[in-house]
């Protein structure tokens, strides 16, 4: 039965990564083959099934909303011509590519996931790094990468919050994982930039015979980004608390980084861009008509509704709950739910800053509504992929409810692999996390569905619970590179559909490696305990 549980992680990547079948295509295969499993094999019920499917289709909505914001908010930029304006910026900034892909996808990226979340950070910065020159491919998988260590703690600390909140709930104990995770990440996360640079250069670099040292040029200062952004995570854990690390850190960071940029701290002299451009376009050196904090209006804007949406308590409670199009109790069954608090999606807060955008940029609204007319036909592929995964997703996730009360199939396969693997799982821990989050496409929901199996496993084995549990947040964290839907998503913001397996083949390799940097961290913290 193991193979029947592992079939929702094998299947899709036999059928995208190494068949390189489109998205489309091999997800539907995928949700049949799982569905027919749950049905006939795990037993679950005809209208539990039936209720996964109308659950996955739900969930598939918000996702489509936050996708339909960051395309508007792409295409309205580029008609008013704010793009460009950004792109001189950042040219004037640093015009070195391998500076920007830190800025961009790293650290703006992360204040993104730390006021915002799930999936909307590379849906975010991938468009953005389009306009900058890159390749849609490099944009997408850099993206992704990126969005990895900051995810640990996720919007406002969420994966801590809600998802050890079934292993124990207490502000101190989730302070003290917070902690551990920040340590763990002094030594893995801390080379996250340098990983970005590695895959930029060796997977994307045109001139073989120069990689190594357009490598080695940039490796010290991206080093010392990355340990500017670890030692912060820890001292805002200690003295400020969990929830907000995700997003003081990245802020504090994007200050110290653009500093050393102003200093030419250990930046080479050569300036590297063509490589990974697309474009042969120049950038204009002549005065820019528009100014560069009107041209930022649209992102200025979507930070500080995201920012005062979650930190202030009295327009949060309003927001989740004046437009509530959750649906609760499908087909009668309790555990069966999806949520989509309208007013508090990311994907609303985007279109009223596209609309704040063009009003400041252009004055005018009359391109808002032929925009999104093109942007909505866009959407039709990545809709029926998103669906079939997330159909996929929920009859794997709700598998527990069948007739013969066996385990769901993520808690069997925790369950068969800790059998056999107890006594080394402290490097285990954080692949469990990984394919939480590449199944669900989220670190919270991966956490709430190991959390407590890391919990007894680590007792049972008279392992550190702290370090397991931070090693499943990290590796959660990290499963977002491969996550199938976040895939999906990015690549329709970019025009990349039908690449998806292209896509996970790239980012399979960094989500490996720092799964392994993880556990070799955690077992040097519980060899020294």
């Amino acid at each position: 039965m193991i193979i029947v549980a592992l079939s929702a992680v094998i299947l899709p990547f036999i059928l995208l990564g190494i068949l390189n079948m489109p998205a489309t295509k091999g997800m539907s295969i995928s949700a049949v083959i799982v569905l027919l499993e749950g049905y006939f094999l795990w037993k679950m019920p005809a209208d539990v099934v039936f209720a996964s499917v109308l659950q996955g289709i739900h969930k598939t909505l918000p996702i489509l909303w936050i996708l339909f914001g960051a395309l508007m908010m792409l295409n309205t930029l580029r008609h008013t011509g704010a793009i460009d304006r950004i792109n001189l910026g950042f040219h004037h900034l640093s015009a070195d590519m391998r500076v920007q892909i830190i800025i961009v996808a790293y650290l703006f990226g992360g204040l993104i996931e730390g006021i915002s979340g799930f999936g909307t950070p590379a849906m975010v910065t991938a468009p953005l790094m389009i306009a900058l020159g890159f390749s849609p491919m490099a944009a997408v998988t850099l993206a992704l990468v990126a969005d990895s260590t900051p995810a640990a703690f996720g919007a406002v600390g969420t994966p801590l919050t809600v998802g050890l909140s079934n292993v124990n709930g207490s502000t101190s104990f989730l302070n003290a994982i917070g902690q551990q995770i920040t340590r763990i990440d002094l030594f893995a996360g801390t080379f996250m930039p340098l990983m970005l640079l590695f895959l930029l250069v060796f997977f994307f670099g045109k001139k073989e015979s120069s990689k190594a040292k357009d490598f080695f040029q940039l490796a010290p200062w991206t080093l010392v980004v990355g340990l500017v952004y670890s030692l912060t995570s820890i001292a805002m854990s200690t003295f400020v608390g969990y929830e907000f690390v995700s997003i003081l850190t990245p802020f504090i960071t994007i200050i110290v980084a653009i500093a050393m940029i102003k200093l030419k701290f250990l930046l080479p002299k050569s300036v590297i861009t063509d490589p990974w451009t697309t474009s042969t376009k120049e950038i204009s050196t002549d005065k820019p008509k528009m100014s560069l904090l009107t041209a930022w209006s649209s992102y200025i804007a979507i930070i500080l509704m995201l920012l005062a949406s979650r930190i202030f308590q009295p327009l949060k409670s309003f927001l989740t709950s004046a437009i509530n199009l959750s649906w609760t109790n499908i087909l009668g069954f309790e555990a069966i739910k999806s949520d989509w608090e309208f007013l508090y999606s990311p994907g609303t807060l985007m279109t009223i800053a596209v609309i704040i955008g063009l009003l400041i940029q252009v004055k005018s609204l009359n391109v808002f509504f032929s925009t999104a007319k093109k942007v909505v036909f866009s959407m039709k592929s990545t809709a029926i992929a998103l669906s079939v995964t997330l159909i996929m997703v929920q009859i794997f996730a709700n598998s527990g409810l069948n007739s013969v009360k066996m385990e769901s199939m993520p808690v069997y396969i925790a369950t068969v692999v800790s059998k056999s693997l107890s006594s080394v799982w402290i490097f285990i821990a954080p692949f469990l996390g990984e394919l939480g989050a590449f199944v669900t496409g989220s670190a919270t929901v991966s956490t709430l569905t190991f959390g407590q199996i890391q919990s007894d496993i680590a007792t049972n084995a008279s392992i550190n619970q702290q370090v397991v549990l931070a090693a499943q947040l990290i590796g959660a964290a990290a499963g977002n590179m491969i996550c199938v839907h976040n895939i999906v998503s990015v690549s329709s913001v970019v025009g990349l559909q039908g690449q998806e397996g292209n896509i996970l083949r790239k980012t399979a390799l960094p989500a490996l490696v720092y799964g392994l940097l993880v556990g070799i961290t955690g077992f040097v913290f519980i060899s020294l305990m």
